[in-house]
């Protein structure tokens, strides 16, 4: 599948069937879907419902949470009731929390076929189908079947790709096909070359992910280019980055991947020079600061902060807003034109300042 669809650089994605999560379309016309994971106890439904809060107003628009235990599945109904977001019921080994999830108000249920058991399947479709509840079948590298295991020699690209082909005829066979699919390693080229066969053999929408990616700098590297690369082969219609550490770091990384390709502009798109010895103003203090007070902006702009007169000009011209300074003294552009000089004790305020007139207009 070609990667840029014309000289816009958009990316060209295939056309999924729709599956609806809550109110929110995944698949079909919809754009990219932003996806996170709670990292809370489910049954501290304050705390829950304060990290969801968090994500969502970050931009998170999916929620993902744990349900190892039945007071965990009772929480849900509370936890639903308070958040603004659809929410899933992440299910392992116990059907019955599967069922329960769902009649306590979860939006969709996620099961892994490799340790739910498929003799399982018919009463936890039959549930879902009476709550008009969608599922998503995540196959694991790390919880495969045991015979594709034996049969592929580990937890291939192909032994996933079976994995989820076996769950989707045993759903369709049944009359089921409100899921979406999932196939994860914390291998990175083996979960690409799954993603793609997959996304050959089936319609289902596709859920992306690098699982157990590590910790902030690890899963940004491996979730950029596994997501990104199949993203960028225009395969994939709902994201999710795994980072160990606070879950709301994961929904900036996953922006910047889609912003990164042209194929969501939510948020700053920061730009700035690595430094070298030409610099002669505090960039890595300044570049910090306009980060954090832009955090959790929803608007598109593309933010330049240079450090030097080699490529601050243009590279600060060609962006929405910027700044390109040198001994102690900048100047602020906005598309090419200069705005105004200023002093380096001006340039977060007046940068700031800038973008939020910026998008105002």
């Amino acid at each position: 599948m070609s990667g840029l669809s014309d000289d816009s650089g958009a990316v060209k994605r295939k056309r999924t069937r729709p599956v609806y999560v809550g109110s929110v379309k995944i698949g079909g016309d919809a754009p990219v879907i932003v996806q996170s994971m709670t990292c809370t106890d489910t049954r501290d439904v304050v705390s829950t419902v304060d990290q969801i809060t968090k994500l969502a107003e970050a931009g998170c628009e999916v929620v993902r949470v744990a349900v190892p235990d039945k007071e965990a599945a009772a929480a849900v109904s509370e936890i639903k009731s308070r958040i603004c977001i659809p929410l899933i019921a992440d299910i392992h080994f116990n059907y019955g929390l599967a069922l329960q999830s769902i009649r306590n108000g979860a939006d969709c249920i996620r099961i892994n076929p490799g340790n739910i058991g498929r003799e399982r399947m018919p009463e936890i479709i039959q549930v879902a189908r009476e709550h008009d509840v969608s599922m998503r079948i995540g196959v694991n590298a790390g919880s495969l079947e045991k015979d594709l295991l034996e049969k592929y020699g580990g937890p291939t690209a192909q032994a996933l790709v079976e994995s989820a082909l076996r769950s989707i005829e045993y759903c369709e066979d049944r009359g089921f096909t409100n899921f979406k699919l999932s196939l994860k390693s914390s291998t990175v080229s083996t979960m690409i070359d799954a993603c793609r066969a997959v996304s050959e053999k089936t319609d289902y929408p596709l859920h992306l992910g690098v699982t157990e990616a590590g910790t902030l700098v690890n899963s940004a590297i491996k979730s950029s280019i596994g997501i990104g690369t199949l993203l960028y082969d225009g395969i994939g219609d709902t994201i999710r980055v795994s980072i160990t550490g606070d879950p709301v770091s994961e929904v900036s990384v996953a922006y910047g991947i889609l912003r990164t390709l042209d194929i969501r502009k939510v948020g700053p798109d920061i730009i700035s020079c690595p430094t070298c010895g030409r610099c002669e103003i505090d960039l890595f203090k300044l570049s910090e600061e306009v980060e954090r007070r832009l955090a959790g902006m929803k608007e598109y702009c593309k933010v330049a902060i240079m450090g030097c007169v080699v490529n601050g000009p243009g590279e600060a011209a060609e962006a929405d807003v910027g700044i390109a300074g040198g001994r102690h003294q900048g100047l602020l552009f906005r598309r090419g034109e200069v705005v105004r000089k200023i002093r380096e004790e001006e340039f977060v305020d007046a940068l700031i300042a800038e973008i939020n007139a910026f998008i105002s207009e």
